[in-house]
Formats: C-alpha cells, structure tokens, sequence
C-alpha cells in the first residue's frame, strides 16, 4: 500500500500542482471561498468522489468508502480560505485579486488535500471503512469555520474515530515532515478595549481625562498581570497591535482604541486570565476617572496533539519519507482553530517542510514573499491519503 501511495502521488503531481497553481492565483478572504468551493466540488464531482457543499457557507464534506464502510471513519481536514494580503511574488500563478493571497498555505492544504482524495478513491477497494474529507471555510477568522462546521454537525453520520490536518512549515525543507505530541499551538483569544476619558486642551490637562495617558498604564501594567498572576511555567503572550486615537499634538482626545490578543497553553488559565485583565484595566480606569469597554470573545483553544495518535503518525512519517526526514517539532504561540475538532476526538495536526535546501522559499506565512517548494505537494498529499489508511486499521 506504502508504494501503491507513493507512485499515486507521483503520478497525480502535475495535476495537484495545477490545482494549486489556480487556487492560489484565486484567493478568496475567510467565509468568502465561493470559487475557491466550486473549483474543489468540480474536482470531486470529476473523480467521482460524493460530497455535499454548503456546510457552514462554503465548506464542502466528502466521503470516499471504502470495503466495510462502517467498521470505522477517520477524517481529514484543510482549509481554503487566504489573507488580506497583496502578494509581491512574480510567479504565473500569482494572485489575480488584488489585496488577497494565500500567504498561509491554505492553497496547499486543499491541494493535498485534493490529490489524497484522488489517492483513496482510487484505492478504495484495498482499505475498510470511510474517510471523511473536511474542505473548511474561515480559518484566519473569529470565530472560526471549525466551529460552525462541527455545529452543522460534520463530525457526525459518519463520526470520525480521529482527524488528521497538515499545515506548510518554511523552516523545514520539503520532502520533511514535523510531529509534536501533546500541547503543540497556543489557544488564540482577541481583546478589544476603549478607553473613554474627556477630551480637551493639551495644555490644560488637568481639566481633562487623558485616555492616551491612562491607555499607556493599561498597557504596560497588564504585562506585569500576566506575568505576575500566571504561573511562568505556562507560556503565555499579550500582545496589542493597534492603538488608535487622538487627532493633533495640541489636543487630548475623548477616546482610545486598542487591539490585542492573548495567548496559552492552558485552558483553565486561560479564563482566569480573561479575568484579570478586565479587572485591571476597569480598575485603572476608574482610579483614573475614566470608563472601559472591554471584550474578550472566547477564540481557538489551545491545540493539542494525542499523545498516541501521534506516535503512530510519526512512525508512518518515518516509513513514507525515512527517519531522517522526520523532525519534532518546537511548541508555537500561534493559534489555529483544528483544535476545535481535537475536543471532540483524538487529532493529529503536522507539518510538511516547504522550502527548497534552506535557501530558497523560506519568506515566513503570513508575509507577501511567502511561496513553497512544490515538491512539498507530492509529500503532503500522500501522507495524508497513508495516514488515513492507516489509521483505518486502528
């Protein structure tokens, strides 16, 4: 089957690598992947591959049965949708809409995750039971198309006994692939605040409520919450990306806006911590006679990797592409919202190495260079399809 697999990769890799080419010279922004789920549909119709489209917007599910169906389901998932970004790479396939691009590989998911469905419907006389295949909407965005796509119930009829996601790794080399078991990516909470003080002449600022004064104190006192409150042995991150208010050096405004987020690797800490920044800055606030809005709306919890499930998933790594090429993983601060499915059931979310020697195709995601090895294709879509086989087996 190992080898069935891997000529099958082979052999589907100009036509996965087209698929990629087209999906990411038409990127579409999270919950707006209408082309993005048409294209993939097309594919699947063209393979013979059932699935139904609609889920939560415009996330598609698949089935592709094998002999026994019912002995057991394993599901594999990708997302499909890009960020507001405006690519600076000079490619053919580059993005054609402007202010958007598939700077996180979502294009490349979906691609393998296309090529391992073309994989197992080929094979499908040659494993037991189903493999639901999971094209989801919304990644990038709160709160998240796992969310709504478990709520429209596609974890059930059939209900995956594990889920399996990759995701494009720059720092590894393609052709590699990385494993980390047990907490492995942060949870992901956003925080919006304003500060509502009264604004007035700059140089009369004691007939005023300085919020840009007070929004400094904010800031820089709940780092000392963080790392005070928490304990240092749980990593934890906050950060505010935008402060926003105030209209001339002469003029103290009556308002300011700032944007951040947080971060852990625990979830009972987590929520203790959403209390104690609302409490700190509703209590500096007030010493300071102003008035704080403060939301914290619950985002992607802390991702974690079963422990077993992952085991076995780095031994069918080593088998696929040699112990060499199979590498563990560092824990990161970044959040993404497949944790969602693993609180339902035992999941494994991997990388595949996406650069080229270490020298070229290492622009990090999220940035407007940012491109991959395409050989990383054949690799990501074949371990998807011999994970799902194997995983079949129990």
């Amino acid at each position: 089957m190992l080898l069935k697999i891997q000529e099958k990769a082979a052999t589907y890799f100009p036509e996965v690598q087209a698929i990629r080419h087209h999906i990411h010279a038409h990127p579409e922004l999270s919950f707006e992947e209408h082309n993005t789920s048409a294209f993939i549909s097309e594919k699947l119709t063209s393979w013979g591959v059932k699935h139904q489209r609609g889920v939560a917007g415009t996330g598609i599910v698949a089935l592709i049965e094998g002999r026994n169906p019912g002995k057991r389901c394993i599901a594999l998932r990708a997302d499909m949708d890009a960020l507001p970004i405006q690519e600076l790479n000079e490619t053919d396939y580059r993005s054609q809409n402007a202010g958007v691009m598939h700077a996180c590989g979502h294009d490349v998911h979906s691609s393998c995750l296309l090529g391992a469905a073309h994989i197992l419907h080929d094979l499908r006389d040659e494993f037991e039971g189903t493999v639901k295949l999971i094209f989801q909407p919304g990644e990038e965005m709160h709160p998240g198309g796992a969310s709504l796509m478990i709520k429209e119930g596609v974890l059930d009829n059939p209900k995956p006994e594990a889920i399996f996601a990759l995701h494009v790794y720059p720092n590894l080399p393609s052709g590699t692939l990385g494993f980390r078991a047990g907490q492995y990516m942060a949870s992901a909470d956003e925080i919006y605040l304003t500060i509502e003080g009264r604004g007035g002449h700059a140089a009369l600022p004691h007939q005023t409520v300085d919020p840009i004064s007070i929004a400094a104190l904010v800031i820089t006192g709940l780092q000392q919450v963080i790392s005070r409150k928490g304990n240092p042995l749980i990593p934890s991150v906050l950060t505010f990306g935008k402060i926003q208010g105030g209209f001339a050096t002469n003029v103290i405004p009556d308002k300011v806006e700032l944007l951040g987020t947080f971060r852990t690797m625990n979830e009972k800490w987590r929520y203790e911590a959403h209390k104690w920044i609302k409490d700190f800055v509703h209590h500096t606030c007030e010493a300071y006679g102003a008035k704080a809005i403060i939301d914290i709306p619950a985002g992607y919890p802390s991702l974690f990797n079963d422990p077993a499930l992952t085991a076995k998933a780095e031994g069918w790594g080593k088998a696929y592409v040699g112990d060499a090429n199979v590498k563990e993983l560092d824990m990161r601060m970044a959040g993404e919202d497949f944790s969602f499915y693993t609180q339902h059931m035992p999941g494994c979310f991997f990388r595949i190495g996406t650069n080229k020697d270490g020298k070229e195709f290492t622009a990090p995601v999220h940035n407007a260079h940012f491109d991959i090895d395409e050989d990383a294709l054949r690799t990501g879509m074949g371990m998807m399809a011999w994970c799902a086989v194997n995983a079949l087996e129990g």
